[in-house]
């Protein structure tokens, strides 16, 4: 496994979220992002992972509720990569693919735009 600090681990997903055209996190709402260890779930291969309601669904009702939540996860970025510039790679492409989800794009839309 590659050894990267967390604090290095976190900056690179500071610069993925810094990358993101303004026009985008402008309209971004109410999504908070984090770096997590490992995933919770059962897939230890888990990159990233989206939980809200992502902006294309939400409506009237929407309002006084806690912000999505987008994690990043290091332990599996860390496996699966050989090098630090395939780690600032993954974690460019996991950000994106996170934050998309936010705005409503489904994983089979990602992945026919190539980012999936």
């Amino acid at each position: 496994m590659l050894e990267m600090t967390r604090d290095a681990f976190e900056e690179l997903v500071a610069e993925a979220l810094d990358s993101i055209p303004e026009e985008l996190t402008r309209v971004m709402d109410n999504v908070a992002v984090f770096v997590e260890d490992e995933p919770a779930s059962d897939d230890p291969e888990l990159l990233g992972l989206y939980e809200g309601t992502p902006l294309t669904e939400r409506g009237e009702w929407y309002a006084g509720v806690l912000p999505d939540r987008i994690s990043i996860y290091m332990g599996p970025t860390l496996r699966m990569c050989e090098s630090t510039d395939e780690v600032v790679h993954e974690v460019a492409v996991t950000v994106v693919h996170e934050i998309a989800h936010h705005f409503g794009i489904d994983d089979e839309r990602l992945h026919e735009l190539g980012w999936g």
